[in-house]
């Protein structure tokens, strides 16, 4: 029997929406016993390009096709796209909205529904920065919303397996943004 590959996503952004900002990504892949943590990051960026980044770089370690795979992000912009197959729609719209607008981020979306034929996904919302260690009333509180997203399918062990590697991702993409800034003070490139 095949085993499932976790891949926790996060993204971060220093001063989003501004013109001057820095983004950091992370993810970590677990698969059987074996994790293996990414990161990186750019500058004059948006926190939706990290949330897609982080999952694009996730994919692209995998050296195998066909497994079935889990993704867990706080990302709703990126879950509710794969969840909801918006990105079937924009294709068939010549990557435009219902709007009729152009959809941003149209070259990391690409990039991603590429990977989409490959896998057996599933994609999982989790609420960012929840501590594991969280009185037992606000965890019961996170896990029902979680599984009000997400459906039944999980302990509330894996639950707490779960925010923990959230919380760790979000760390990476944090460490990704303080590598960008250092390249920056050094005059180094920004991504």
């Amino acid at each position: 029997m095949t085993k499932t590959i976790n891949i926790y996503t996060d993204g971060a952004c220093a001063g989003n929406q501004f013109d001057e900002n820095t983004g950091g990504w992370g993810a970590i892949l677990e698969y059987g016993g074996y994790v293996k943590e990414l990161f990186g990051g750019e500058a004059d960026t948006t926190n939706n390009r990290m949330e897609l980044l982080a999952l694009i770089a996730g994919l692209s370690a995998l050296t195998k096709t066909g497994y079935p795979v889990r993704v867990f992000s706080d990302s709703s912009y990126v879950m509710k796209c794969l969840r909801e197959r918006w990105h079937e729609r924009w294709r068939e719209n010549g990557w435009k909205t219902q709007a009729r607008k152009p959809v941003e981020n149209r070259d990391l979306w690409e990039r991603l529904v590429a990977f989409l034929p490959d896998y057996d996904f599933r994609f999982y919302l989790v609420k960012g920065h929840v501590r594991p260690d969280a009185p037992a009333s606000s965890m019961e509180k996170h896990f029902a919303k979680f599984r009000e997203h997400n459906g039944d399918g999980f302990s509330m062990d894996e639950f707490r397996h779960i925010i923990g590697r959230n919380n760790e991702a979000d760390a990476l993409a944090n460490r990704g943004i303080e590598e960008v800034r250092a390249r920056l003070s050094a005059g180094g490139p920004t991504a």
